[in-house]
């Protein structure tokens, strides 16, 4: 049988900083973040008082993740029903429900990551991105064949042995267009 490890002690002190009784360092919420997610476990006790107040230094780093940019997984409508439910004769229900969701989900996102592995090789992920990358070239490829030759650097109505350009087709036929129409401003303001 595996016998539990006690969970690591963080003590909070009134100026705020975090001490790792484990390692005898100071510690950020960020690096309890990276703790909590390589499945350290840790307690937190206010060093002055001995209070446990684990849950409210979690809900910080929560709240820091979701103020990065690109990193925020609670929406809004989320948010604010949870905030209904304090206070509701449901309040007790949700922590139940919502740690089992979470199971949940963790136990799908890893038969989904099996499926991606299995389905794209080794890379899982990578290899999907790789895939639309090139998916995304060979849209431009095709994009810049129908373009006219104008566009592709020749003159109008100019046979063209260049193979198209792969990128910056739309850019040079906006630049084009752009001046057309400083010629066309010219000659409107020629004949007033």
């Amino acid at each position: 049988m595996a016998e539990e490890k006690e969970p690591i002690t963080i003590k909070k002190y009134a100026n705020r900083r975090l001490y790792n009784t484990g390692t005898s360092t100071y510690v950020t919420l960020e690096d309890l973040a990276v703790m909590v997610k390589n499945g350290e476990d840790f307690v937190v006790f206010d060093a002055k008082t001995g209070e446990d107040i684990t849950r409210s230094v979690l809900a910080q780093i929560v709240s820091e993740q979701e103020s990065k940019e690109g990193q925020s997984l609670l929406p809004i409508a989320f948010l604010r029903q949870l905030i209904r439910f304090y206070g509701d004769s449901m309040q007790m229900m949700v922590p139940s429900f919502l740690e089992q969701s979470m199971q949940s989900l963790t136990s799908q996102q890893g038969k989904f990551r099996e499926q991606i592995t299995q389905a794209f090789g080794v890379g899982g992920f990578g290899t999907l991105e790789d895939q639309v990358r090139r998916n995304m070239e060979m849209f431009e490829k095709t994009f810049a064949m129908f373009a006219p030759p104008f566009a592709r650097g020749g003159k109008p109505g100019a046979a063209t042995d260049e193979k198209p350009a792969s990128t910056g087709g739309v850019d040079e036929l906006k630049q084009q267009l752009d001046e057309m129409q400083k010629r066309l401003d010219k000659l409107g303001g020629a004949k007033e």
